[in-house]
């Protein structure tokens, strides 16, 4: 039988990949807590710099998972480790150029004794504000920006860094599915997003 065995490229690949890729994230990867869809957002003047150098949106991930490790920190009062599926998806809904995460992250995190700590709701506008300046910074860091113009950009009333976790996958004894387990559960919300997104990679597992 025929495969282009390329992500994308043909519909029963496509179909065939994320149901193999969602099955191992069922019963390998997810804990059985609450989980968010949090998506992050870059300001349009920045985007340039994510178009011409791909590597870049790596350290975007990270500047994400550390905005949301301290976060949590300032929240829980002590150091956690939330568990993060990443995913990065370079276009909008138009087919334009728009580089932006979409994290699947469980509400709270593990602690140095590895306590699990519940954080049932994110403030997006503080965590927007953190992960905003850890953009920047990285931006300055490599010279690609001024340390004057990252100012200029955190000064304005409106930055363009953006996030968004009103979205959230239940566990199963919140949502209780016959036959299925919490953690099938959270993997087919996830699934379910990736089907209707057909040019993101698939994503990648952070440390949990």
């Amino acid at each position: 039988m025929f495969s282009c065995r390329t992500r994308g490229f043909c519909p029963s690949c496509h179909a065939k990949r994320l149901e193999e890729w969602g099955e191992w994230m069922r019963d390998t990867l997810l804990l059985d807590v609450p989980h968010r869809q949090v998506v992050f957002t870059i300001p349009k003047m920045l985007r340039v710099f994510f178009k011409y150098n791909r590597r870049l949106l790596g350290d975007l991930c990270r500047c994400a998972l550390r905005s949301l490790a301290r976060y949590f920190k300032i929240v829980a009062e002590s150091e956690l480790m939330p568990g993060v599926i990443a995913a990065i998806q370079t276009f909008g809904d138009r087919i334009n150029l728009h580089p932006h995460l979409h994290f699947l992250v469980t509400e709270g995190g593990v602690d140095e004794a590895g306590l699990f700590h519940k954080i049932p709701r994110i403030d997006d506008s503080g965590l927007a504000e953190i992960f905003g300046r850890e953009v920047l910074a990285d931006l300055v860091r490599k010279e690609l920006l001024s340390s004057e113009w990252a100012e200029r950009i955190l000064s304005w009333r409106h930055t363009g860094f953006n996030v968004h976790s009103r979205v959230r996958a239940k566990t199963k004894t919140e949502m209780p599915i016959e036959g299925r387990s919490g953690r099938k559960a959270l993997g087919l919300f996830l699934s379910g997003w990736w089907r209707r997104s057909p040019g993101a990679s698939l994503p990648r597992a952070g440390p949990r």
